[in-house]
């Protein structure tokens, strides 16, 4: 078991992904600003909070899609290993960045429709036959193939 912590951001975009290449694989990289709502039970209305923004990192396949799907101002959904980093600036500024590490990236569906597209899967060698399908539980469906779990999805 891990002691890292795991969150689950909700917010917007700030700025176009940058995909890049780090050693053997590639990684994007984009800003999500949350901005909380709050109730003032003393004025009766909803205010907004301070907006926190974290960097996003989606590393190999994940951050090549989210390269190819996510744009500036998209609202998102994403979880992902949160990492905590302070340092002094060059000002003497004591800053606190958060860094998301992330393990999966979504459109918030709440604020507006997204079509999905299936990246193709790499080809298997040849004489091993299709990969397995897994089913709904994620056990892989005997002598299933993808072109039968579409037609039955």
């Amino acid at each position: 078991m891990s002691n890292e912590t795991t969150v689950t951001l909700q917010g917007w975009v700030g700025r176009d992904v940058a995909l890049r290449q780090a050693g053997d694989a590639q990684v994007a990289s984009f800003r999500v600003g949350a901005t909380p709502r709050r109730f003032s039970r003393r004025t009766g209305e909803w205010g907004d909070g301070e907006t926190q923004w974290y960097t996003v990192n989606a590393w190999r396949a994940l951050g090549e899609n989210v390269a190819a799907s996510v744009r500036r101002g998209d609202p998102v959904v994403v979880h992902g290993r949160l990492n905590v980093s302070t340092w002094v600036s060059t000002a003497g500024v004591e800053v606190t960045s958060f860094e998301v590490e992330a393990t999966f990236v979504g459109h918030d569906l709440a604020r507006g429709t997204s079509a999905f597209t299936r990246t193709p899967r790499p080809q298997r060698p040849e004489g091993q036959g299709p990969a397995p399908v897994a089913s709904p539980d994620g056990a892989a469906a005997e002598g299933s193939t993808p072109e039968a779990a579409t037609v039955a999805a």
